[in-house]
């Protein structure tokens, strides 16, 4: 089939076009900018896309529409679709039927987590010879693409987000696994869902159709969670993390080294790459959900050494004149707060300047107002900065600094204040879940300069 692909630049939508394209169909799409790391990824499986939404891409008329949730009514191309009749589904549905039907599906769920711990899954599942298929929301860097079709079992990340305008369910609903990790819940996509009931309900619906021979990988420690299931279980559990069956104790203050036990037997000691204790979390959920497909504790432990994770979580991305500037992901409270733990613990006494994004619709309406402060408490400045209106006063977050801050409108003079104060043995954590308008790259830039003296 010819496969026209609406919204093609997103993670999602994109790797599910890679997808498409090893099934054999002929793939084009289109979107309003397609950047890196998907633009590459695009071009080496190579599929076409055109930028913008003019109808007349539809010439010649492609089999079937797949249209990605970031497109509404009012689209030129969602407007012309409808009025022409042409044949669309929604990417959930699409993979659900085409992709995920037959297979051993591995769903990742969770507020908190999802990309981690489904890259770290097909990892273990590779280094097991397990050839395992996946579509993550990131670029696990073991692998250089967000997507692959493989051989074996499929593991998938299962966003909670609503699934396309004419859609309104959970995208994770379509994907029917066989395993399950509900690695956490809070309230989040404040643009979606009115509270949490919301958001527990639509997981509700997920484990109503996880069969009664499959497995639900749980964190113990969560108490919407145990709520989750108390609302109705059909699926035996396994439980990870502080009182779980499958448990971490951290040997290093950063959690880099830590031991393993399953079900009260020692597995033994590993170490990796990654920091936080919320890591090692991602890892025995993975390790755990790993089991179901045959991957023994001591398989999973010993892949663990080699992984290496998704870009955008505690990246390091630049280091000029003794300052060290890290990207991440983090946008939501409780994320935050883990990374910054994580960077406490792996820097030790050292100064860290935080700076957060307030993009997310979440984050601009005042969702999350509430934790913020508290979130940066690991930080000996935290820095806020949002280019669009907030529906609530920053000024009282401020005041709620225990160790002082600022607040910026503009890339520009959020960079120039890091760079006033920069000093030798800093640790900057930029962290936005969108591209921050470049500000990592005019940072370390001005950060080199100063460094060789240059104005």
């Amino acid at each position: 089939m010819h496969l026209h692909i609406l919204g093609i630049g997103g993670t999602f939508m994109g790797g599910l076009a890679q997808l498409a394209k090893a099934l054999g169909h002929r793939v084009s799409g289109c979107d309003a900018g397609v950047y890196s790391p998907m633009r590459e990824q695009l071009g080496a499986a190579g599929i076409d896309w055109q930028e913008g939404y003019d109808p007349a891409q539809l010439t010649p008329r492609p089999d079937l529409c797949v249209i990605g949730n970031a497109l509404s009514r009012g689209n030129p191309l969602v407007e012309h679709i409808l009025n022409t009749d042409l044949p669309y589904i929604s990417g959930p549905q699409w993979l659900g039927e085409q992709v995920l039907a037959g297979r051993h599906v591995l769903a990742v769920a969770g507020t908190h987590g999802k990309t981690t711990t489904a890259s770290l899954l097909a990892w273990i599942l590779e280094q097991a010879g397990l050839a395992p298929g996946f579509l993550i929301g990131g670029v696990p860097q073991n692998f250089g693409v967000s997507a692959r079709l493989g051989s074996g079992p499929l593991v998938v990340e299962a966003d909670e987000y609503d699934t396309a305008f004419f859609d309104k369910r959970a995208k994770f609903l379509h994907y029917r696994p066989r395993t399950a990790i509900l690695n956490n819940l809070e309230f989040d996509h404040a643009d979606i869902y009115p509270d949490l009931a919301a958001i527990e309900w639509q997981f509700h619906q997920l484990l109503r159709g996880v069969p009664g021979n499959g497995r639900l990988i749980v964190n113990a420690a969560d108490a919407n969670l145990a709520r989750l299931l108390e609302r109705g279980c059909w699926t035996p559990v396994t439980r990870f993390g502080p009182g779980g069956d499958w448990q971490a104790t951290p040997l290093t203050p950063d959690a880099s080294r830590f031991e393993l036990t399953v079900a009260g037997e020692r597995i033994g000691s590993g170490e990796w790459s990654l920091a936080g204790v919320h890591n090692l979390h991602n890892a025995l959920a993975a390790l755990a959900a790993a089991a179901e497909v045959g991957v023994s504790p001591a398989q999973g432990l010993a892949a663990l050494g080699s992984f290496r994770n998704v870009r955008r979580r505690l990246e390091i991305v630049a280091e000029a004149g003794g300052v060290t500037v890290y990207d991440d992901f983090a946008h939501h409270p409780t994320a935050i707060a883990a990374t910054l733990a994580a960077l406490r613990g792996r820097v030790g006494a050292a100064r860290i300047l935080a700076v957060v994004d307030l993009r997310s619709n979440s984050m601009r309406s005042g969702a999350h107002r509430a934790g913020l402060a508290a979130a940066l408490a690991d930080a000996d400045r935290a820095l806020l900065h949002c280019a669009q209106p907030l529906a609530w006063d920053i000024d009282e977050v401020l005041r709620e600094l225990p160790r002082g801050g600022g607040f910026f409108r503009t890339g520009e003079a959020l960079v120039e204040a890091l760079a006033q104060a920069a000093r030798p043995g800093d640790h900057m954590l930029l962290m936005s879940n969108g591209a921050f308008g470049g500000v990592h790259a005019t940072l370390a830039a001005r950060l080199k300069n100063s460094a060789s003296g240059e104005s």
